[in-house]
């Protein structure tokens, strides 16, 4: 048989498909972060709802539907929301909103949420982050470095907030 005709594994078939990768870090969420992933889900199933009233869809459009649904199930299931109200608003904690200041007295605001919630470019950094790692339980004045690959930075802390 010419080899023309045999399909060979590219990607295109579902059983192709390997799952999405999940965190061995425990799954700490914020309020917002929890309901994101539950916006997530259900925005996933109401898809996948639709490719079935669509016969005319790929299987492997479903089968990417149906491996977020299973990872997006597979992170509420393993989420920790984590309150704000109990928390020292001296410290820094999971949660906390905190002003920053560099050398040159550039100032940056970050929050630290869960993995899923991390959005650096809108300051959102995910707990398991250096940056992260560097502020959790300082206080407002402490100086912490913050190894980066661009090169050490040292930045204090202005303030603390928490939302809750």
């Amino acid at each position: 048989m010419s080899r023309a005709f045999v399909r060979e594994p590219d990607g295109d078939l579902p059983e192709d498909l390997p799952e999405l990768p999940i965190s061995a870090q425990p799954n700490y969420v914020t309020a917002r972060g929890l309901g994101q992933l539950r916006k997530r889900l259900a925005d996933c199933e109401q898809a996948l709802a639709a490719r079935a009233a669509d016969a005319a869809n790929s299987r492997q459009s479903r089968a990417l539907i149906e491996r977020d649904i299973r990872w997006l199930q597979a992170r509420l299931a393993s989420a920790q929301w984590v309150p704000q109200d109990n928390r020292n608003p001296g410290r820094v904690a999971f949660g906390a909103e905190v002003r920053v200041a560099d050398q040159n007295d550039r100032q940056q605001v970050y929050q630290i949420v869960g993995e899923d919630e991390a959005e650096p470019d809108a300051g959102r950094i995910s707990w398991t982050s250096p940056l992260a790692r560097a502020l959790i339980g300082t206080s407002v004045g402490d100086v912490v470095t913050w190894s980066r690959p661009a090169g050490d930075l040292d930045i204090e802390v202005l303030e603390i907030h928490y939302r809750v």
